[in-house]
């Protein structure tokens, strides 16, 4: 199964609502969606949302190192030998972590379809079907209480809500306020998206736990490649601190590992640069006795069925955040992964479990 060529497609879908969190207000989906064609006609999809506060691509950039970079050196190649494609892969270019991801779910798309089965059988097979939690955006307290109430009506029983712009006093103001609407009976996870200094963390943490306001984790609470406050906001308040944009790669996550800076890991694709380095990053956690989650950026239901495919296979992997298709106004992809509120159904078909035949219409208007 020679890969034969690689074609991008944009695409984009309105949200129902603008997605607001510490780092940046989106309206918008864009995406690069990618195909990668073997010799026998066989294709394989993946998909790259551009995020730029995050990883720095843009649909600019991440269809320039799919075209011009990354393709010429994976044309020819043979996709059973898995390692020899992924290492021209990670050494085709530096960074671009969202164009590689979406190179990295298009091959084992096509090597779940040789074998046919369902990727996340390939993987490991763990389990077949997932519960996602729901994101509260951040907004005023009033109006982020009224969403988390219609999230838990809808049947979402974990909510990740959005912290981090202006005073902590503000952010506790929120977090009470949707307390009190929701119950004591709902998780609540808290995402900071780096918004705090190290030492207002703990002192915004401390107060919430004071509080009993029953906090499940706290998300990355400071800046990214400020290791050492993450390490001091763990050990020095009592609630689970997560990592999340502090770690791309399987390197990053050893580093944080061996020095005990995170309770949790938050994996995503997009900043691993696929499947392959996030099966590492999994693996590593797991001898370090840490739990897992795998989350998603702003993303269509393609990216996010690789996403899920890998969640499943993975005993290690404990939690699920994969709400960004229920936020947009349409589906466009033909396929893949079922939500039944907050449960997802892994497809049984090989592959990805698209509707390949209907997929091939994308390239044909998708982004209107």
């Amino acid at each position: 199964m020679l890969i034969h060529s690689i074609e991008t497609i944009p695409v984009s879908v309105p949200l129902t609502k603008p997605f607001k969190t510490a780092l940046r207000t989106v309206h918008t989906a864009y995406a690069v969606y990618v195909k990668v064609i073997c010799g026998d006609g066989r294709v394989g999809w993946g998909e790259a949302p551009p995020t730029h506060v995050i990883t720095g691509d843009s649909v600019g950039s991440i269809t320039y190192a799919i075209e011009e970079v990354i393709a010429p050196q994976l044309i020819g190649l043979d996709i059973r030998r898995r390692e020899t494609v992924f290492n021209a892969l990670k050494r085709s270019i530096v960074r671009n972590t969202s164009a590689k991801a979406a190179i990295d779910m298009a091959i084992h798309d096509l090597f779940a379809q040789q074998t046919g089965q369902p990727l996340y059988q390939l993987l490991g097979g763990y389990r077949n079907n997932l519960e996602t939690d729901f994101t509260v955006s951040v907004n005023g307290p009033e109006e982020m209480a009224a969403d988390a109430e219609r999230y838990i009506a809808e049947g979402f029983d974990v909510l990740k809500v959005k912290v981090g712009i202006g005073d902590i006093n503000e952010d506790i103001v929120r977090i009470k306020t949707i307390r009190e609407r929701i119950g004591d009976a709902p998780q609540i996870r808290l995402d900071a998206n780096q918004g705090w200094s190290a030492k207002a963390a703990v002192r915004a943490i401390r107060l919430m736990e004071d509080a009993g306001l029953a906090i499940e984790l706290i998300e990355q609470p400071v800046l990214a490649g400020d290791i050492d406050g993450l390490k001091y906001v763990t050990d020095n308040t009592l609630t689970p601190i997560m990592a999340d944009e502090s770690i791309f790669s399987a390197n990053d996550a050893l580093r944080v590992l061996q020095l005990r800076a995170a309770d949790l890991i938050n994996i995503k694709l997009m900043k691993s640069g696929g499947i392959h380095e996030a099966l590492k990053i999994n693996a590593l956690a797991e001898t370090y006795g840490v739990e897992c989650m795998v989350g998603s950026m702003i993303e269509t239901k393609l990216g996010i069925t690789a996403a899920a495919h890998f969640a499943a296979s993975q005993t290690n992997v404990t939690r699920f955040d994969f709400d960004a298709p229920l936020m947009l106004a349409e589906d466009i992809v033909p396929g893949g992964i079922v939500y039944e509120g907050r449960t997802i159904r892994l497809p049984e078909t090989p592959g990805l479990g698209l509707d390949y035949k209907q997929m091939e219409r994308l390239g044909k208007g998708a982004d209107s």
